[in-house]
């Protein structure tokens, strides 16, 4: 039976479906509402699927699939398989980092602290994408309570037995000493629990039950446990203000938020408990094949709902998933506390896209430079990737010494030894537009003359629609037009301009494609200005000097070397310059200097 004959029988039923390569290992793991349906969109004409779901159904070998009850249960099981096999093309999570938890130990007298490891018997909370928010919770929660923070067993046994001392941190009022018996195992208990209550998003009840004990101390004349109370609730309040981040206390919602970057995709996780956040996940994916963010956001929440157990029952989302989940309803909010909510979850979410990249950049610079000139290739549709990029600017003021420079980058880095520069020769006056047409001429006349197969694939031309076309003109009459993609880039508002399209084409500010090309533009700009100011300042010296009858190039560099600037010739004593010059020549240096 082929392929295509067997999945012909797949059910019209949800669950999970399985390709195999010629080897017989899992490549992909799929989930459906219609197992039939979804199987059958990959084997369709090729023309109508992408390059990377073409070679992965050129892969398949075999198919096999599991029904399940409904779309929630496919998702699950998705997951799990994904990590039992680890397919190839999946989504597969891009990092195995562990994030800290905050642990409450199931001992007579527990301990509060951050870990990483997570054991079988105790409590745990989290995680947290930020380990100084555990670390600020955990002070936090010390300040408040006088918890025990040593690593002593301490059970009724040991207490009995008086197997310890008090420690330093009991002198200093930060414990009661439990391990001498100085505090109740209901009391201390007590604190836990309020504890627990904190960490859960419950903080309001124990504000309100300090608020309400308070009160009653006050009632009975008890100002010293009344001012202790108080003292509690103000901690308590000064922390849950700043956790508070909607105005609407009983908020409980988990918010979702994607941040899509090709295959990859970077997601934060909120969960709001009583309006406050008591967990927060920054999770990486990245696809073989090009997945629907739908599909990204579906393996997002399955990942989420593994870790975390079952879902709130609204649910905040940017977009639709392409699951259905019983008894969740997916939120997309248009205004106010909901959309304030995920804009926060948005702004991490490419808080922890950006850091990544910048992370790349330092740990795999190779993979990263690569990934920039992929989004650049995408971002102007190019058909190679711009490994050689060269970049052309004017420089002049005025039309005084009109220069031009050429920058080369090389696998996005730049290649200074293959810069270049250019004096303008053909054309009179401040005429960028000539200007340009004239050096990208020569530029490219003569590479074609020297190294044609040398030829960028990417050039940029800084500046406006008057110098991309002229710039075209002259590629045009090379005839290299087919060979390379020529762009515009205005400084304005950062747009590319190409010639032909009407529209400038905007792309994402906070892209690496595009500060890739204002990082040639500037390398560019840099460039011919200090060629442009060298010129001026050579030219600024000779007006000078060379003015002066008698004063060729030789007397004009000794007497530069000898004072360093013109200002300093015109002060030297009559005497100095006679005995490098001779006396008739450095009388007419020193009055038209000085007249």
């Amino acid at each position: 039976m082929t392929i295509r004959e067997k999945i012909a029988l797949f059910p019209h039923s949800p669950g999970v479906y399985r390709y195999y390569d010629a080897e017989g290992k899992v490549i992909y793991v799929g989930k459906a509402k219609d197992l039939h349906k979804r199987v059958a969109q990959y084997f369709v004409p090729p023309e109508r699927l992408n390059t990377k779901t073409r070679i992965l159904v050129s892969k398949i070998a075999d198919a096999q699939f599991s029904v399940v009850d409904s779309e929630a249960d496919a998702l699950l099981l998705e997951n799990n398989l994904i990590k039992q096999y680890k397919p190839k093309y999946n989504i597969l999570l891009k990092d195995s980092k562990t994030y800290p938890w905050i642990c409450v130990t199931s001992d007579e007298f527990p301990k509060v602290f951050i870990t990483r490891r997570v054991e079988k018997g105790n409590r745990y909370f989290g995680p947290y994408s930020s380990v100084m928010h555990a670390r600020n919770l955990v002070d936090f929660f010390r300040e408040v309570y006088p918890l025990r923070t040593c690593n002593l067993r301490i059970n009724s046994e040991a207490i009995l037995r008086h197997k310890f001392r008090p420690c330093l941190e009991f002198h200093l009022g930060r414990c009661k000493a439990p391990c001498v018996g100085n505090v109740s195992k209901e009391e201390y208990g007590g604190y836990i629990d309020e504890i627990v209550r904190i960490l859960s998003g419950r903080g309001g009840e124990v504000i309100r039950h300090y608020k309400a004990l308070m009160a009653e101390s006050a009632q009975k004349l008890e100002f010293e446990k009344a001012q202790e109370y108080k003292d509690k609730l103000r901690t308590l309040e000064r922390h849950y203000a700043r956790s508070i981040i909607t105005q609407a206390a009983d908020t409980e919602a988990d918010v979702f938020s994607l941040v899509l970057d090709g295959a990859e995709a970077f997601g934060n996780f909120l969960r709001i408990r009583g309006g406050a956040i008591v967990q927060s996940l920054n999770l990486g994916f990245k696809s073989q094949i090009e997945e629907e963010p739908a599909t990204m956001l579906s393996t997002f929440i399955g990942e989420i709902e593994d870790k975390f157990g079952e879902l709130s029952k609204e649910v905040i989302v940017p977009f639709l998933p392409d699951v259905e989940i019983p008894g969740v309803e997916f939120r997309i909010p248009q205004r106010g506390d909901k959309l304030s909510l995920l804009e926060l979850s948005a702004k991490n979410a490419k808080e922890f896209h950006f850091n990544s990249i910048k992370q790349r950049e330092h740990t795999d610079p190779d993979a990263f430079r690569m990934s920039v000139m992929q989004e650049l290739q995408k971002a102007l549709g190019m058909s190679v990737l711009p490994r050689h990029m060269e970049c052309f600017d004017n420089s002049n003021i005025q039309g005084t010494n009109p220069v031009a420079s050429c920058v080369v980058f090389r696998d996005a880095e730049p290649s200074k030894k293959d810069y270049r520069r250019f004096k303008i020769k053909t054309v009179i006056g401040a005429n960028d537009f000539a200007s340009m047409k004239e050096v990208v001429n020569r530029r490219y006349s003569r590479m074609l003359a020297e190294a044609p197969d040398d030829l960028p694939q990417l050039i940029v031309i800084d500046g406006g629609k008057g110098q991309l076309e002229f710039a075209y003109q002259a590629l045009a009459e090379l005839g290299i037009l087919e060979r390379v993609t020529v762009v515009g880039l205005a400084k304005r508002l950062e747009e590319v301009i190409r010639v032909g399209d009407p529209y400038p084409l905007f792309i994402d500010r906070n892209s690496q494609a595009l500060k890739v090309l204002q990082r040639i533009r500037d390398e560019a700009h840099r460039f011919g200005i200090t060629f442009h100011r060298n010129l001026r300042s050579k030219a600024a010296i000779q007006s000078v000097l060379r003015e002066i009858k008698g004063v060729g190039e030789k007397t004009e560099q000794r007497l530069l070397m000898h004072y360093g600037s013109v200002a300093r010739i015109a002060d030297a004593p009559l005497e100095e310059l006679s005995a490098l010059v001779g006396a008739e020549l450095a009388m007419r240096i020193h009055d038209y200097l000085n007249e």
